[in-house]
């Protein structure tokens, strides 16, 4: 259990706390309970960029850390888009847009994980974070600072960022999540 895994652990703590932040308060609170909640999510994403760096540039890079930082950057994305699709359901349009976005990025996420698990069991690796996946994280965290704090600005309630970014998160998970097929599956039908 080395620095870069106990922040990792650290970020698993900040998730419920994320969450609380954007489902607790409705009304003239909302404002500052939404800054919060970037605030937490801000350094909840910092301590992924914090760990990463830590362990490549001291050599503490461990399998325990291949598994549990990507597991928290998912259950971090999975918690705050949850919270923020209970925060939006009275917005039809919108929430509609933003469920099926979920249902994408999650069927993407249960898929490489399914297949991450496959690959340790039958080849005997761990498979680490791939590029696109990294920025298929990054697109997803900064989709979340923008579905936190756009209706903090002139038209924000247009939700015209949200839709942007959400339409980038979308390509770049299906295509990081066809990348690990593309990439995985033909050593699954080696190893078969």
């Amino acid at each position: 259990m080395n620095l870069p895994n106990k922040l990792t652990v650290i970020r698993f703590f900040m998730i419920p706390l994320c969450m609380a932040c954007i489902l607790f308060p409705i009304g003239e609170a909302d404002i500052l309970w939404r800054l919060l909640a970037a605030a937490v999510f801000g350094i909840a994403s910092l301590t992924d960029y914090i760990d990463g760096h830590i362990a490549r540039k001291y050599g503490l890079i461990t399998d325990l850390g291949k598994f549990l930082d990507p597991l928290a950057d998912k259950l971090l994305v999975f918690g705050v888009f949850i919270a923020l699709t209970v925060k939006y359901q009275s917005d039809p349009v919108f929430s509609v847009v933003f469920v099926w976005v979920i249902f994408i990025v999650i069927l993407r996420e249960f898929t490489v994980t399914s297949l991450r698990m496959i690959c340790a069991q039958k080849a005997g690796a761990v498979l680490a974070a791939r590029w696109l996946g990294k920025c298929k994280t990054v697109s997803q965290m900064v989709c979340i600072f923008i579905l936190l704090l756009e209706d903090l600005f002139p038209f924000g309630s247009y939700h015209i960022l949200s839709y942007v970014s959400l339409a980038v998160v979308v390509v770049l998970t299906v295509w990081s999540g066809l990348d690990y097929l593309h990439l995985y599956l033909p050593l699954l039908d080696r190893e078969a």
